[in-house]
């Protein structure tokens, strides 16, 4: 088995999917594009949606890369051996191309080959789909596993919770999965241990979609036309089995080193980020503000000045740079709101002492109640170590339990709320979504032209009913400057003109004048399309066919998104 570095296994990673004919597409945004059910790119699929639900991808059929991602959801569990705000996602896809056969094959030969990671396939467990009345048994899987030289005692069959993927939304692609596993040489926890245990002794390493199903309406599975493969390996996690690490962070560090290097690294990478996130109290910000004084809380906990987080950041960005440009380029940006958020949670910080006292002067007794610890926890951002230990200065206790109570409860609210407001799973790519999306591009297009060169993207989300567009510019857009930029892009919608795509390198996008976020790896082909010469982007979103398509364009809001972004909200009407 090899003891790679991080750089090491991005090369080989890309060298051996470049052998097997496969095309190298840069990393995505960690901000996605035309898809209002999530807050950041959580997958290396993710911002292939398009092209697994059979749009054609500039680059082929067969594709590799390695994704900036960001996951949230276990944010709390951060600090153990396991859990990461930000990792990096190796992928392989097939666009209608290989299947099974091709991937587990090679699958096997990755895994195991002295020239790779060398792993002892004696030391590899692997799961297949167990079927039911939805799709049968993979046999084929495990028969090609088997010919591979897994022994058969090494291959599990489990249901669908472990062993299937999809459809993130109520219909879409979907279909089994198969999981790589290392066996770590702990006994089995009883005779039934599997992969699906929790006990530890075997670790996924990676995991191979299938798609070849598609989920109706009706809850009907159908076979695709177009079978796809999706697979995922983490490199924090396989870097961590390969050097005889215990935690993918290195050494034995206390929790709080742990969580401040985790959201340090997080927030130096969605403030790097071409899109251009900013601390705020709403969407991709509010998570970013939240990461940012997670960390500075931990951080006064280990006496560490407000300097050295941006010490910090030095470190990841020298660490990062040659693999994400993005974050040198952005290096005084990262720093500078560093400091920003640090200078604004120190006020918060203190107001909050302020209102500690304020609940102890207001006891009856002398605990403090699990709701006013939460509510210094969620307002004020004391974590309930830091309201344990004041209290402990004046003799009190803290109701722990209450406060475990009033946190599990605002979680089931916040989940209820993210489920309503996120579900779907999958980027919109109905008619009315694609007919906001194109807007989108005439809207840039136009503020550009009447406020100047000054404006960039900064995000944007569109439904089905609107669209909502953060760009750069540094002052409120006075009326009639939006009367303006909305009657540009109505003549523009009148002329009923073409939308056309065409397939060129980034390098010739950049020297065509093309409006874009150059992240990708020179000699990459990307779409570029043009309407007439008023706008021209690169973009992997759907469009209509004629601005004449859109209906009429209306401004219905233009405010602040956070320090110099302001924010459009607009609609087409019939």
């Amino acid at each position: 088995m090899k003891r790679l570095t991080g750089n090491e296994l991005r090369k080989i990673w890309l060298d051996f999917f470049q052998n097997k004919k496969h095309a190298v597409i840069g990393s995505a945004s960690l901000i996605p594009e035309n898809d209002p059910t999530v807050l950041f790119t959580t997958a290396g699929m993710h911002p292939l949606v398009p092209y697994l639900l059979g749009a054609k991808h500039p680059s082929g059929t067969r594709l590799c890369n390695i994704q900036k991602c960001v996951r949230t959801g276990d944010i709390d569990e951060v600090g153990d051996a396991t859990h990461l705000t930000f990792f990096e996602m190796m992928g392989n896809w097939s666009l209608g191309d290989y299947f099974k056969d091709e991937m587990i094959s090679w699958s096997f030969e990755f895994l195991t080959s002295s020239d790779y990671l060398g792993i002892d396939k004696d030391n590899l467990a692997v799961s297949v789909f167990e079927g039911d009345e939805d799709a049968p048994k993979d046999e084929e899987s495990a028969k090609i596993w088997e010919n591979c030289g897994i022994k058969r005692e090494n291959i599990f069959y489990l249901p669908k919770k472990n062993n299937w993927w999809g459809p993130a939304g109520l219909t879409g692609p979907c279909g089994p999965d198969t999981e790589m596993f290392i066996d770590t040489g702990k006994p089995k926890c009883s005779p039934e241990c599997s992969p699906a245990c929790d006990c530890g002794k075997y670790v996924e390493i990676w995991n191979d979609v299938f798609m070849q199903y598609f989920k109706d309406a009706d809850g009907k599975f159908s076979p695709l036309s177009q079978k796809n493969v999706d697979t995922g390996m983490g490199l924090e996690r396989t870097l961590c089995f390969l050097q005889g690490k215990k935690s993918v962070y290195e050494g034995e560090y206390l929790k709080a080193f742990r969580i401040v290097g985790d959201h340090i690294r997080t927030s130096v990478f969605i403030l790097g980020d071409q899109r251009g996130v900013t601390p705020s109290n709403v969407d991709q910000g509010y998570v970013l503000r939240r990461l940012i004084r997670r960390a500075i809380r931990y951080g006064r906990m280990l006496e560490l000045s407000a300097k050295s987080l941006t010490e910090i950041a030095d470190v990841i960005i020298e660490q990062y740079k040659d693999v994400y440009t993005e974050l040198s380029d952005n290096a005084d940006k990262i720093k500078r709101e560093l400091e920003l958020e640090t200078e604004r949670f120190e006020r918060t910080l203190n107001t909050g002492l302020k209102e500690f006292e304020r609940t102890v002067r207001n006891l009856d007794g002398n605990i403090i109640d699990g709701p006013s610890a939460f509510r210094l926890y969620d307002t004020y951002g004391f974590p309930l170590e830091m309201t344990q230990e004041l209290a402990k200065e004046q003799g009190l206790e803290v109701d722990e339990k209450g406060f475990e109570q009033a946190f599990a409860n605002h979680q089931a609210k916040s989940q209820s709320g993210a489920e309503q407001r996120f579900k779907g799973g999958l980027a919109d790519s109905g008619e009315e979504t694609t007919k906001l999306h194109t807007a989108t591009h005439l809207l840039q297009a136009a503020l550009r032209k009447v406020l100047g060169e000054e404006v960039f993207q900064r995000g944007s989300n569109i439904t089905a009913e609107r669209l909502r567009f953060d760009f750069s510019f540094g002052r409120k857009v006075e009326k009639p400057e939006l009367e303006q930029v909305e009657k540009m892009v109505n003549d523009v919608i009148e002329k009923d003109l073409p939308v056309k795509m065409e397939e060129m390198t980034v390098e010739q996008a950049k020297q065509s004048g093309a409006m874009g976020i150059f992240e990708s790896r020179y000699g990459e082909k990307v779409k570029v399309y043009s309407i007439g010469d008023f706008s021209k982007e690169i973009c992997g979103g759907p469009h209509a066919k004629h601005t004449g398509e859109l209906g009429k364009f209306k401004i219905q809001k233009e405010e602040s998104s956070s320090a110099g972004v302001r924010r459009i909200k607009a609609v087409l009407e019939k």
